[in-house]
């Protein structure tokens, strides 16, 4: 027989299953090359791939520390109402809960969430390896101090530091108003700071090495132990503004500087006062390996980095990373480029390079 009157071949069902599977797998291979690259892609039609795929996804996930009908609610309002078919969720819970819900979910290669936000979680997610690169173009109007070099984690708001004075038990001319000015006799054993979180005692002990290097530092330290500091913790660090409020400590170290901002402005006997350096941190957002949304976590990266994403958290008595959306009239007081003092920002890297061992001096020096 001729290849003219050959007849057609014909695919065994085993071979035609067989060639259905590489098809899909080829195809599947493809879809998870196209994600990984629209994490870090800059070509023109960037934006337009993102969204096209994000309503093809139909939905994103966000878990975060952020209080929810504070801020969590409004942001995925808005973020619904601005891409109708990309359906936003939010999971909020405090930063161990998230974290131990990501580590489960990465573990057994299930991920839920698509991107995940609160204060340390960047640091711990790179610590982990569940956080992946990823790039927004939002960031070069960005201080490059507030995101990281390999594009690992990016601000969602900042964090400020400072002296929570109560205006009944401290003169305003007594106030202490340099690091220097805690030395003072009259203040042993009338300051407390907050044990058992980093952004307490140790942070205020990294702001000081960070910002003096370790020979000034702790040398400031080895005469500040001589104030005996009260060991504050029984609570959050709110709880410790309460307790300045209420007139059990006249001054509380290494707070976050609006809170006694917000209670001053309810009439409490409560200021912020702010020290030189002003020590200062973020709230991170990272996106985790295996996304399952990826085109939807970078549309919802994009918007909560955007000015109008960070008016959004402004507008919640957040203090907003994007260097041109401000902060609420009430709340700007302490921020460092308002207030002209200067700024010591301590990033992920920052902070947790120096978080062990300033706990460790801590415990040496002050426990």
């Amino acid at each position: 027989m001729t290849d003219a009157t050959r007849s057609p071949v014909r695919w065994s069902p085993f071979a035609a299953s067989l060639a259905t599977a590489l098809a899909a797998l080829i195809g599947t291979l493809s879809d998870l090359h196209a994600a990984d690259d629209i994490l870090i892609y800059r070509g023109a039609d960037r934006d337009a791939r993102i969204l096209a795929g994000a309503q093809k996804e139909g939905q994103v996930i966000f878990y975060s520390t952020m209080i929810a009908n504070q801020a969590l609610r409004p942001l995925t309002e808005a973020f619904n109402k601005k891409y109708p078919q990309v359906k936003m969720s939010y999971w909020r819970a405090p930063q161990e809960d998230i974290m131990q819900k990501i580590n489960a979910e990465y573990r057994a290669n299930n991920m839920v969430g698509d991107v995940i936000a609160g204060t340390g979680i960047g640091e711990m997610s790179i610590e982990s390896g569940i956080a992946q690169p990823y790039f927004v173009p939002a960031l070069e109007q960005y201080p490059k101090s507030y995101h990281d070099p390999q594009g690992r984690w990016t601000p969602t708001n900042l964090y400020y530091y400072g002296v929570a004075v109560n205006t009944k038990l401290v003169a305003a001319k007594d106030a202490p108003k340099t690091f220097d000015d805690l030395l003072d006799p009259k203040w042993k054993g009338k300051m407390a700071w907050r044990v058992g979180e980093l952004t307490g005692a140790p942070l205020f002990i990294s702001n000081l090495r960070t910002a003096w290097g370790e020979e000034r530092a702790l040398a400031y330290l080895s005469k500040l132990k001589g104030q005996n500091i009260i060991n504050f913790g029984s609570g959050s660090a709110r709880t410790l503004v309460d307790r300045v409020m209420a007139g059990e400590y006249p001054i509380a170290l290494n707070i976050y500087a609006n809170h006694p901002l917000i209670s001053a402005g309810k009439g409490a006997p409560v200021t912020t006062q702010l020290l030189d350096p002003i020590p200062s941190s973020a709230s991170t957002m990272v996106i985790p390996k295996n996304a399952p949304h990826p085109h939807g976590a970078m549309l919802l990266a994009d918007y909560i980095l955007s000015k109008e994403g960070q008016g959004i958290l402004a507008k919640a008595e957040y203090y907003p990373a994007h260097p041109e959306v401000a902060a609420l009239p009430e709340m700007q007081a302490v921020v460092p480029r308002v207030a002209g003092v200067p700024e010591n920002f301590l990033g992920p890297d920052r902070f947790l390079g120096y978080a062990v061992t300033s706990e460790k001096i801590y415990q040496d020096m002050f426990k």
